[in-house]
């Protein structure tokens, strides 16, 4: 590997400004609380893992599971972890759904164990789900929705019921939890004050930006929680993939929208979390996956804005590999700099050009300049030549994950916060992709999508189109420049000659008048 040996953690400087913890006493206590929960469901050191644990840290995985409880020795561990998640709250679902995508590094009992939070939560009353519609909307159910059913879906944050408009169209009508609001707010309380317990004791940890993490998932949940900007995100992105084409979106019903309630267009399909469509052959389950691959990518790269929350629980399939895609509540962005970063590091992993994926990090500042560029480059292809080619069956994502940790660390590479979401989404996309097709070539499903861009932006045409821009901005500053003309700079000089001139020229007047005064008087 070459020069790999210097030392491998630096000081970073301080901690991003985040938001206070409200209340630490509490938080503090909350998050040994959840270990606690954890430790319940002997899902803080399963025993499972057991036999995988050095010899030095099995004492203290048994002193762990000394504290599991009835329900810590029923069901497998995803099972037990999806209960402990489930205790926990919305914050902490959140996690388990993200979890639940790699049946690659978990395995797949795991993933279908824990799959579960996605969309299988026990519901809220119907008639509390009323109320909250009502309270939102400022009308009574029935002068919206001819019919208004129970829950046939409830996630973490929300349930959907089905519903039918005065038209005859069938809506899916989502409504916020009661209360939910204070839950996340305590959640995100507990993960400020334990991102600030790890920046402070694991020093280890501090390039992964532990707060500017929890910070943008805070965000993020701040927009999941009004409907209204679900509605809007909702309908931007409907635009957006009608234009490419891999998936589509559920209209919006304008008049059935509030800070609380979401009205929707019924989703046509069938669930991606049934377990039948990996095996029924009406369906098309590598051109499924292909397209979900290629419909992320599309509308970050092309649009720059993209559906943040592909997990199973969000898409529904109807045959052969049509998708719909739902739930809004997150909604990813990249600006230019990032699109063209990204389109850059995919291409140069699928033409195996690592000296470009290495000078695109210097060039976007994600590794410190004091590194080797040729260096970076022999560490990434170090990474990236046991994988490209391969099927997924064949590589293993825990010891590819485990080497670009150890990579990035040594060359300095700080979390980026904007790349968060980007970064969670394509967990989730591959997830979802390989458990349709567990042999599906992730970088062969790209090449056309990233291929194009790289063609129309990078290539002579993008060329063209950036010289064309950088044309118009600057006869827009010569417009702006002939109708506010700069004015000359008004300068002040102080001599001190001067001053004595004219300091003389009021006493010689001074003087002429009191001799004027003095003739008048005689």
């Amino acid at each position: 590997m070459g020069d790999l040996s210097g030392p491998v953690y630096r000081d970073p400087p301080p901690p991003p400004a985040d938001h206070p913890v409200r209340n630490p006493v509490t938080a503090f206590f909350r998050l040994w609380g959840w270990l606690w929960v954890l430790a319940r469901y002997d899902a803080l050191v399963p025993r499972e893992v057991n036999p995988l644990l050095p010899a030095w840290a099995r004492p203290f995985a048994w002193t762990v599971q000394l504290f599991s409880g009835r329900q810590g020795k029923q069901g497998r561990p995803g099972q037990r972890l999806g209960k402990a998640f489930e205790q926990l709250g919305p914050v902490a679902i959140k996690l388990g759904q993200v979890l639940a995508t790699r049946a690659d590094i978990f395995g797949l009992e795991f993933a279908r164990d824990l799959g579960r939070l996605k969309d299988a939560l026990p519901p809220f009353p119907i008639e509390q789900a009323r109320r909250e519609v009502e309270r939102s909307l400022g009308k009574p159910v029935e002068a919206l929705f001819v019919d208004f059913e129970p829950a046939v879906a409830a996630a973490s944050l929300a349930q959907a019921h089905p519903a039918h408009l005065v038209d005859g169209t069938k809506v899916a009508v989502k409504v916020l939890r009661p209360g939910v609001e204070r839950q996340v707010e305590k959640g995100l309380d507990s993960m400020r004050l334990g991102a600030r317990i790890v920046w402070r004791l694991i020093p280890i940890a501090r390039r992964l930006e532990p707060s500017a993490f929890v910070e943008t998932i805070a965000r993020a949940l701040d927009l999941e929680l009004d409907m209204r900007l679900e509605a809007a995100a909702a309908s931007e992105l409907a635009e957006v993939m009608a234009k490419d084409g891999y998936m589509s979106a559920p209209s919006v019903v304008w008049e059935g929208v509030g800070k609380r309630v979401l009205t929707l267009t019924w989703a046509p399909g069938i669930p991606m979390t049934d377990p039948d469509i990996v095996a029924d052959p009406a369906f098309h389950q590598n051109e499924l996956a292909d397209k979900v691959v290629r419909a992320f990518l599309s509308q970050a790269l092309d649009h720059g804005v993209f559906h943040a929350d592909l997990h199973e629980g969000n898409l529904f399939a109807e045959p052969p590999d049509k998708l719909t895609a739902i739930d809004f509540g997150i909604v990813g962005r990249l600006g230019p700099s990032e699109r063209r970063y990204l389109a850059e590091i995919l291409w140069g992993f699928i033409s195996r050009d690592y000296d470009r994926i290495a000078r695109v990090h210097f060039e976007a500042g994600y590794v410190p300049a004091q590194h080797s560029v040729e260096t970076f480059a022999q560490a990434l292809r170090a990474v990236g030549e046991p994988v490209i080619g391969k099927q997924a069956s064949q590589v293993s994502m825990g010891r590819l994950l485990g080497q670009l940790f150890e990579i990035t660390a040594l060359f300095d590479m700080r979390l980026r916060p904007e790349l968060i979401l980007l970064q969670k989404t394509m967990v989730s996309v591959e997830g979802v992709a390989r458990r349709l097709n567990p042999d599906h070539d992730l970088w062969a499903a790209a090449r056309p999508v990233v291929e194009r861009w790289i063609r129309e932006e990078l290539g002579p045409r993008g060329q063209i189109k950036d010289g064309l821009e950088e044309l118009r901005r600057a006869v827009r500053g010569l417009i702006r420049l002939v109708e506010t003309p700069p004015q000359p700079p008004v300068i002040i000089q102080e001599r001190r000659g001067d001053d004595w001139g004219a300091a003389g020229f009021v006493i010689a007047l001074a003087a002429l008048a009191v001799a004027v005064a003095g003739v008048v008087a005689g």
